[in-house]
């Protein structure tokens, strides 16, 4: 078995340039909407096929949409993305159930780091190639998928773009 890869690691391809552009065009509050709604459509379907019964990434996402709404304290959030992250660190040797809960750790940090929003094309897109292509998959083939699942999650994010945002978030890329 090659060795499996945690994340897509180059910040400079055009395919996230292009995505982070999108992505500052947006309030922090549409930026964390669609990373929620995208990890519980999109990912949270590889973690629960894994551990069922585990319902720590879910709890994030829930957490994260409720602090949206002004249910919830962000101290709240921070102690359910925290147990996702342990969830993550605890499904070691199930990797593509690890990259889906590392996915919804970054998708529910959004709320507080919209930088994170560009984390969900990182491990998101290898984690969905990894579930489509197999662990076994040459890298070649592994990355083209992940980068097609970058180009749909752009896609998507497009769909819920706000024309000509008043409060664009500011964001100060890590990478």
């Amino acid at each position: 078995m090659p060795k499996l890869r945690k994340m897509l690691t180059d910040p400079n391809a055009d395919y996230i340039q292009s995505f982070m552009r999108l992505i500052e065009t947006q309030s922090t509050g549409t930026i964390a909407m669609w990373c929620i709604d995208y990890a519980s459509t999109h990912i949270l379907p590889l973690w629960n096929k894994e551990f069922p019964a585990d319902n720590r990434p879910i709890a994030a996402l829930a957490a994260s949409m409720g602090h949206l709404v002004g249910a919830l304290p962000l101290a709240e959030v921070k102690k359910k993305i925290m147990a996702c992250r342990t969830a993550a660190q605890e499904a070691e040797g199930k990797h593509i159930a690890q990259g889906a809960a590392r996915t919804i750790d970054v998708a529910a940090s959004t709320v507080h780091n919209p930088a994170g929003s560009i984390a969900i094309a990182f491990y998101g897109g290898l984690t969905l190639a990894y579930s489509k292509k197999g662990l076994d998959a040459p890298w070649e083939e592994l990355e083209k998928a992940a980068i097609e699942e970058c180009l749909k999650m752009q896609d998507s994010f497009t769909e819920i773009m706000v024309e000509n945002e008043p409060n664009p978030a500011k964001i100060k890329w890590g990478c």
